[in-house]
């Protein structure tokens, strides 16, 4: 075994403190940018060698798997391959796995399927239409969260409470909905979750099993976890006790799908024993933007206070800039990242542009657009959500589980077979007859395609249904011999889906281009299996498809910004009603919750920070005047730059921008070499019109033998001009 000074090193005196605590639980309250990642792994490896415990008794859960692969990497890089065996993962991957495990106690087979979020309000809209209930009154998105939110607090359909006629409803759609997820052999993402408790709880020799196996469990984000998650941590405690947990009751921001920081509460309250250890040392920001961030969170009640401070330098002041619309909030973030990326001060990649809500976005691609400037949004529609990349898995999913009725109606006629609407309901109601599932009545369609008794389906709808089910009969049987990427190439190839999906345009293009990217995904499971790479794509999350390697701008919601940092951050749409947000106003802890999600989008800042509000918003066409948010008022002037700036500024007048460079020509100032006119002007450029006064270059393109040029000026906002006409001084 190794000494504890090899797992210290480097760290400062709270993180070893947290590395080499004592058996029993341990809570580790670790501020924003404070190393908790770090001290994570380095627990991980001084359990294993220094303290000797096997990896297979460790459990480390997490909130995405791109955290669980870089914890993993850290880990490896410390002790190197002597970590084999950790279970480390999400909570849902988890519990998926352990499900699998002991499926026979449970009522749906090891082989089920996991439902992502299109499948599960598309089953909720269905079962709506079932019920002859009004969907405009009863909207699935709703209804589906509320039957969310029961199974977080492990409350079953016949333990749905009753308070409102609305609240029947959605107790009559949540058994219906469980019944058809058990009769397709599948579960959602909550259902992880709960059947595991229910397991835990109903089977103690299960409970006991795994709770003396993992001697020791780690969880991040602690704040984060809902009521179900902390049960079942519970339950896995219950022999060893040896929980380390590391939260902040701060960046609690998941409140809208079932986080609850009173777990922290509960934490201390069920382990009177437990250890509390504080991480307050910033290894991200500036003091600038530390400074910033306390006055925010500070006001928040119900914390264990935190001093964050940091070794770095106290950095520039935090901007504070104030637009006539959200209009000019957009042309601000554009000029401001042309401004700094001309000026050679950042990279494109350095910025991220955050907002309250998705919505938000519009205006800010839009003035990207117009710009013609790249960029990246997150939260968009995923990968794994696009119809071509659900098409493929809905077919795999199949064959994985022929009862899995979701996938078998997603892709019945696709690509079109002759398998109308009539012919699947009939092909429903027959296998509602036979007791069987629809997959399974093809597959006998497929084996039999002679047997009797199929009075029930037309001459041409029998033969386009029992063709199907030949084809899935030969994707079943090679199913348990092929890898999944020879099995995803056996369907496609069948179903000759690059040309029904590629149509020679642009966009077919990339549609396959997006299959084959998926292709690329399976051949990484060649040794896992099908099993495997289906739980991989279902329970893959937004971040876990973010990539570093694009050196444009990220446009993310503030939620989409958790766990990420950028060294120059723009928060957007700074006005009561937005941020906070409207629906916060009368709930004392959503206002709360609204606190705590600026303070997460402050500190996701490394060097820069620029805080934006406008004077008006657009509400059906018309900007309304808004006030500024509220939370602007805690911060005190000292702290930010250009203050509160002046209200009675003349309005900016607007023209339409087009631009035609891209971050190249910002970054390279490259003159246009398709003419013989040698560009004069280029972005970042500090210019002087007699008339207009002073103003800065945002783009500008040879037209017509002559330079176009847009520039910003300060007083009049956007122009456009001829430079033979326009008598621009370059001021630097």
């Amino acid at each position: 075994m190794t000494s504890h000074m090899e797992f210290t090193a480097g760290l400062n005196p709270q993180q070893q403190q947290a590395v080499i605590a004592g058996p029993g639980p341990v809570l580790v309250l670790a501020g924003p940018g404070s190393g908790k990642t770090r001290v994570l792994t380095h627990r991980i490896a001084y359990l294993i060698s220094a303290l000797g415990v096997r990896p297979r008794h460790i459990l480390a859960v997490t909130f995405t798997n791109k955290a669980a692969r870089e914890m993993e990497s850290r880990v490896v890089h410390l002790i190197g391959q002597g970590t084999q065996g950790i279970t480390l993962g999400t909570f849902h991957a988890t519990c998926a796995r352990i499900l699998r495990r002991e499926a026979k106690n449970l009522p749906f087979e090891s082989n089920f399927v996991i439902f992502d979020a299109d499948d599960q309000v598309g089953l909720v809209k269905r079962i709506i239409r079932d019920l002859d209930l009004d969907e405009k009154r009863y909207r699935a998105p709703g209804i589906h969260a509320s039957i969310s939110n029961a199974k977080n607090d492990l409350l079953l359909p016949d333990e749905f409470p009753i308070n409102t006629f609305r609240d029947e409803i959605v107790q009559r759609v949540y058994l219906s909905y469980q019944k058809l997820l058990l009769a397709s052999n599948a579960l959602d993402f909550d259902d992880l979750l709960l059947w595991t408790a229910f397991l835990f709880e109903e089977f103690p020799k299960v409970r006991t099993k795994y709770a003396r196996f993992y001697e020791h469990i780690l969880v991040d984000e602690f704040q984060d976890t809902n009521f179900a998650q902390y049960v079942l941590l519970k339950h896995l405690v219950a022999f060893h006790h040896n929980i380390f947990v590391v939260g902040d009751t701060d960046q609690s921001i998941y409140r809208w799908r079932g986080a609850d920081y009173h777990n922290v509460l509960r934490f201390e309250k069920d382990f009177p024993d437990s250890q509390v250890i504080l991480l307050e040392q910033n290894y991200r920001s500036t003091q600038a933007i530390l400074d910033v961030a306390m006055t925010i969170i500070n006001r928040h009640p119900y914390r264990t206070p935190k001093l964050l401070f940091t070794s770095r330098e106290q950095g520039q002041k935090v901007v504070l800039h104030e637009v006539y619309d959200d209009r000019e909030e957009a042309v601000f973030v554009i000029t401001t990242i042309v401004d700094l990326v001309a000026r050679r001060s950042a990279k494109p990649g350095d910025f991220a542009v955050m907002y309250r809500t998705n919505a938000q976005s519009r205006l800010l691609e839009e003035a990207f657009l117009r710009a013609e400037l790249p960029y990246k949004l997150v939260g968009a529609q995923r990968f794994y959500g696009r119809r071509e990349v659900k098409d493929v898995i809905a077919y795999l999913r199949l064959v994985h589980n022929p009862d899995d009725e979701i996938s078998l109606i997603r892709i019945i006629n696709v690509p079109r077979r002759g398998i109308g609407d009539k012919s699947s309901i009939a092909l429903r109601t027959q296998a509602q007859t036979s007791a069987v599932s629809p997959g399974n009545l093809l597959l006998d369609l497929g084996r039999n395609p002679s047997a009797p008794n199929q009075e029930w389906i037309s001459r041409r709808a029998g033969a386009a249904l029992r063709n199907f089910g030949e084809l899935l009969v030969k994707w079943s049987d090679q199913k348990s011999k092929l890898t999944p990427l020879a099995l995803m190439d056996l369907i496609l190839e069948d179903m000759d889906y690059r040309s029904y999906i590629d149509d020679g345009t642009d966009e077919g293009s990339d549609r396959w281009e997006n299959v084959m990217e998926l292709r690329r995904l399976a051949a990484e499971f060649h040794k896992k299996g099908l099993t495997a790479f289906l739980e991989q794509v279902a329970l893959v999350s937004d971040q876990d498809t973010l990539t570093g390697t694009m050196n444009v701008p990220t446009l993310l919601t503030l939620h989409a910004a958790k766990g990420l940092e950028f060294p120059i951050v723009l928060i957007v749409g700074l006005n009561d009603g937005t941020l906070p947000h409207s629906r916060s106003f009368d709930d004392p802890e959503e206002m709360m919750e609204e606190r705590r999600l600026f303070y997460v989008g402050i500190t996701r800042a490394m060097d820069r920070l620029y805080l934006v509000c406008a004077q008006n918003r657009s509400l059906y066409g018309y900007p309304e005047p808004v006030d500024a948010s509220r939370f602007l008022d805690d911060i005190p002037h000292d702290l930010i730059e250009d203050a509160r700036f002046s209200r009675s500024s003349p309005r900016p007048r607007r023209t339409p921008l087009h631009h035609s460079t891209k971050w190249s020509a910002a970054v390279d100032n490259t003159p246009d070499t398709k003419s013989a006119y040698q560009q004069k002007f280029h972005p970042g450029m500090q210019v002087q019109h007699p008339t207009w006064g002073d103003g800065m270059v945002l783009n500008s393109r040879i037209d017509d033998g002559d330079e176009v040029v847009d520039i910003f000026f300060k007083e009049l906002g956007l122009k456009r001009v001829a430079a033979s006409l326009a008598h621009l001084e370059i001021l630097s």
